[in-house]
């Protein structure tokens, strides 16, 4: 584990705990989901705690980062060292949903943030809501939704899913067929394959002799990737359709243009979409030696930014404190303008249609989406009518 300590000046403000405002990074550094946070989301905290200048009142800003190698033991006792041992203030998450449940239950017991930047389980503001936990990027209800409706309105109507075996993978499958039944679809199987399996051929063969239109793949990061390119070695794309319910773009440029040209998803970020995000990607390259900005990692530095903004606010660090002054205040930064947090925790940004472009089509480094419409965020999330999370009852 690792510590940045940034700019100090002179204490002034008050309420701040231990003088210090201490945020903690955790998620998968080494394994089949690095691409989609790891260090690169450190290099976006980093830049998020310098443009605020290293201090909010006075009080310096310290970042501690850890990897949870995607263990729930082993992100539980971070958790629980950081909170009680070390005056970690609040949690960026992008851990497996497994892990960030439990990191859940003791950031509600502790009342700090819990801020998720790339974990998708759509029970976080739902039945498993918490009044410290905010949904940064998208969840397992909303990315599948506009695709799902988009393939079914074209004919696709039989579905098979392969699917990771942790919470994540199957909360993905059940809210993807609520739509694919709602919407007169029908599911004829699934498989489940473990986390980070690098020989899915034996799944892949089940789901090619099913004869459903559609394979979702219900799965991300490494397994994501070994699944597209296993499924073009064995032909499933010459008869039947790849479909990812989601998909980052760090995973887009891993496996090529060739293999995913004309894929359709839909995105909360997209790099290439305004003065404003091509200006901080390019920020963002120069200090991460050319990496891409996916959405994870852009998430990350909204996410700190909003939170200190909110301390400053405040005037401390209580966390209960804190999250009022998050929910109170508008999303404004290179990526949102005048975005909500609602009080289930869920931040109600628009979310993007995209195609991916063919290799012909890409004129320049990471051009990989067209952007074809926008989804209204009362259209993309989970409707508080139909929530059962008991923060937005008691509105």
């Amino acid at each position: 584990m690792m510590a940045l300590l940034l700019t100090y000046t002179p204490s002034r403000a008050q309420g701040i705990s231990g003088d210090v405002i201490k945020i903690g990074i955790m998620n998968d550094q080494n394994g089949p989901y690095a691409d989609n946070c790891g260090l690169g989301s450190v290099a976006a905290a980093k830049l998020a705690i310098a443009d605020f200048g290293g201090t909010v009142g006075g009080k310096k800003i310290e970042l501690v980062i850890a990897d949870d190698q995607n263990k729930p033991d082993v992100g539980v006792a971070i958790a629980m060292r950081w909170v009680d041992n070390e005056g970690v203030d609040a949690i960026v998450g992008c851990s497996a949903s497994s892990i960030a449940l439990a990191v859940q239950d003791i950031m509600k017991n502790r009342k700090k943030p819990y801020m998720l930047a790339g974990t998708a389980g759509s029970f976080f503001t739902n039945d498993k809501c918490s009044p410290m936990t905010t949904q940064w990027v998208v969840d397992t209800y909303a990315q599948p939704k506009a695709t799902v409706k988009a393939l079914l309105a074209q004919g696709v109507d039989s579905w098979f899913f392969l699917t990771v075996d942790y919470a994540f993978g199957k909360a993905w499958q059940a809210d993807a067929t609520k739509f694919i039944e709602a919407g007169g679809g029908k599911v004829v199987g699934s498989v489940l394959h473990p986390l980070n399996a690098s020989d899915l051929s034996s799944f892949l063969l089940t789901a090619q002799a099913s004869g459903a239109k559609a394979i979702a793949l219900a799965n991300s990061g490494a397994d994501f990737a070994n699944a597209i390119k296993q499924a073009q070695e064995f032909g499933l794309t010459k008869s039947q359709l790849l479909v990812p319910l989601g998909l980052m773009i760090s995973q887009t440029h891993g496996i090529g243009l060739k293999d995913l040209q004309n894929v359709r998803l839909t995105t909360p970020f997209y790099w290439d979409m305004t003065p404003e995000s091509r200006a901080f990607a390019k920020r963002y390259a120069e200090a991460t030696n050319g990496q891409l900005l996916n959405e994870g990692k852009s998430a990350t530095y909204s996410a700190i930014t909003h939170y200190l903004k909110a301390v400053a606010a405040a005037g401390s660090d209580d966390g209960d404190a804190v999250m009022r002054q998050m929910k109170n205040t508008p999303i404004n930064d290179f990526e949102m303008k005048n975005v909500s947090i609602r009080a289930d925790g869920q931040v109600m940004r628009p979310l993007y249609v995209a195609r991916i472009k063919t290799p012909a089509e890409s004129k320049y480094t990471y051009d990989y989406y067209e952007i074809t419409g926008t989804i209204a965020p009362d259209d993309a999330w989970r409707p508080a009518s139909e929530s059962a999370c008991d923060l937005l009852k008691s509105q």
